[in-house]
């Protein structure tokens, strides 16, 4: 049952409710996602697609996510958190439930609608964090994107793996169980989820918007840095996530076995900081500081990628990069709702989500094209660059003020 939002901070209660809700809301939602994304090349070979057409749906998914992030995002500032949230969930159910009977029917047309769907009402995360940031200060703010972030490693880690147990039962078993999961975290979202965002806390000459406009979010101070470490952020990561096995198998003759593993220690490592680590950290540390920390994590771990001949340096690199990756998907989060203010929180949150969408459109086609052209380290040392440019720009932001950030304090370095 909903109950009244707070000024931020939320007493100390409502901040830990708030959390293990949008935790285990995201882990749910990221579990079904992890259990079709591995497997979805399968699916289209069997309907008769090929490898570009499950290229071609990946980014059709993160194209409708760019679009329509934002509009979700600046529609929970004005109807609230809880609202959105539960239309994304169901969003999901439907698309995962589609998704399952196209496997059925073998119908190609009907696999790309789910994937539409999925992404055209794929707001839940923007929303969940800014739930987060609406019941905690600049102090508290990080470990909350961190609970989040945890959510999302952890699904990320199970789903691969449940997927694949599910799928000996049939091609709909794992799109079944991931509408299932969707549908039971709504039903815990509408029983238990308080909603968060202050009534009035809008500003009203955006009152009737249901929409940020990226020039209104690139004139705030900071933004445009935070959209930018977003999108550097991804792109790195996207070429690790399209490249990495080619270049595994490439060098070292892996196969979807090892090169799973990678991406599960990964995943562990991401899931351990930000669950356990993160909290610790941004109370000594200011979130800019932890970013540089996280970028430089990143680039060398893309960089003994690129310069691997030998598995135990996939193995050092995964862990750097889960490492960096523990670090930034939290702070950027955190630096994006701090620089946005109470009254555009959740539509800034879609804006910078949705850099993130543009850098897993762009980022396929550009990791493929290095990959065939200049060989299987060239998409990772792109990505190296990435981090550096990343570095460059968190740099920018150690000088400048949130709207509602107390005092510098000589406790944070």
């Amino acid at each position: 049952m909903p109950s009244p939002a707070w000024n931020s901070p939320a007493p100390r209660n409502v901040q830990r409710r708030v959390r293990a809700l949008v935790f285990v809301t995201v882990f749910l939602d990221l579990v079904g996602f992890g259990l079709i994304i591995p497997l979805l090349p399968f699916y289209v070979e069997s309907m008769g697609g090929t490898a570009t057409t499950a290229g071609v749906l990946l980014a059709l998914f993160s194209l409708a996510q760019l679009i329509a992030s934002p509009i979700l995002g600046r529609l929970s500032d004005r109807v609230g958190r809880r609202p959105v949230i539960l239309l994304s969930l169901l969003g999901n159910a439907l698309s995962m439930a589609l998704f399952a009977y196209s496997t059925h029917v073998r119908l190609l047309p009907l696999l790309f609608a789910s994937r539409l769907l999925a992404g055209a009402t794929a707001g839940n995360l923007a929303a969940c964090q800014a739930a987060v940031a609406d019941v905690t200060d600049e102090h508290g703010r990080a470990a909350g994107m961190g609970r989040v972030g945890a959510g999302i490693g952890l699904g990320m880690v199970l789903g691969p793996v449940i997927g694949s147990v599910l799928h000996v039962w049939g091609a709909w078993a794992p799109p079944l169980a991931g509408a299932v999961l969707a549908a039971a975290a709504m039903l815990g979202v509408f029983f238990f989820f308080p909603e968060t965002h202050r009534p009035g806390s809008t500003d009203p000459s955006a009152a009737g918007r249901p929409r940020v406009r990226l020039p209104e979010v690139l004139a705030r101070p900071g933004l445009g840095a935070v959209l930018a470490l977003m999108f550097l952020v991804f792109i790195g990561m996207t070429n690790l996530q399209v490249s990495l096995g080619l270049l595994a198998q490439a060098r070292f003759g892996w196969g979807e076995l090892e090169v799973g593993r990678l991406f599960a220690l990964m995943g562990l490592v991401t899931f351990v900081l930000q669950a356990f680590v993160i909290g610790w950290l941004t109370r000594r540390f200011r979130d800019t500081s932890l970013v540089l920390v996280g970028a430089t994590c990143m680039g060398t771990g893309l960089a003994l990628i690129a310069a691997a001949n030998h598995g135990a340096m996939l193995v050092l690199a995964m862990v750097l990069v889960g490492s960096g990756t523990g670090l930034l998907q939290p702070l950027v989060a955190s630096l994006a709702s701090g620089f946005a203010g109470r009254e555009l929180r959740g539509g800034v949150l879609g804006v910078v989500q949705s850099a993130g969408g543009l850098a897993r459109v762009v980022g396929p086609v550009w990791s493929g094209f290095l990959f065939a052209r200049l060989g299987p380290g060239a998409p990772f040392a792109s990505g190296v660059a990435a981090s550096g440019i990343a570095l460059l720009v968190a740099a920018s932001l150690r000088r400048r003020r949130m709207p509602d950030a107390p005092p510098p304090s000589s406790m944070k370095a």
